[in-house]
């Protein structure tokens, strides 16, 4: 039994979403995974995206990794369309080698955090409170 492969670009996946948005005339989706969860989704086609050039080097966009200037860092589209790089978390020159532990299963420590960073409203994806505000 010979299997096929099928190579889907994003572009294929944008043009055919947007041709059933055509035919049914929504932009309000319920996304059905493998596990049969069902969710109401609102369509963004430029969520497709996930990699971008960032100084002449292919990124992935919204994947928060280990940093080198602070803790963590993620790139992102801010709201020019331009990627940026976003460094958060302890470090910087104040570090000088120490390390921070964070305890975020930690209620009251968890609680403390999002009420000093104002969590409810995190603001944009291209500020570090945003992610910050994310991983607690």
């Amino acid at each position: 039994m010979s299997k096929n492969i099928i190579t889907i670009t994003e572009s294929d996946i944008q043009r055919i979403v947007l041709s059933v948005l055509k035919e049914t005339n929504e932009s309000n989706f319920i996304y059905e995974d493998l596990f049969g969860s069902v969710e109401n989704t609102d369509f963004i086609s430029n969520d497709f995206i996930n990699e971008d050039e960032y100084q002449g080097r292919k990124v992935q966009l919204g994947k928060i990794m280990q940093g080198d200037i602070k803790k963590f860092k993620v790139y992102v589209k801010n709201d020019k369309g331009k990627v940026v790089k976003v460094n958060f978390g302890f470090g910087g020159k104040s570090a000088k080698g120490k390390r921070m532990v964070i305890k975020k299963n930690n209620p009251v420590r968890r609680k403390s955090f999002r009420a000093r960073m104002n969590c409810d409203t995190p603001g944009p994806r291209w500020k570090p409170r945003y992610w910050a505000c994310r991983t607690w």
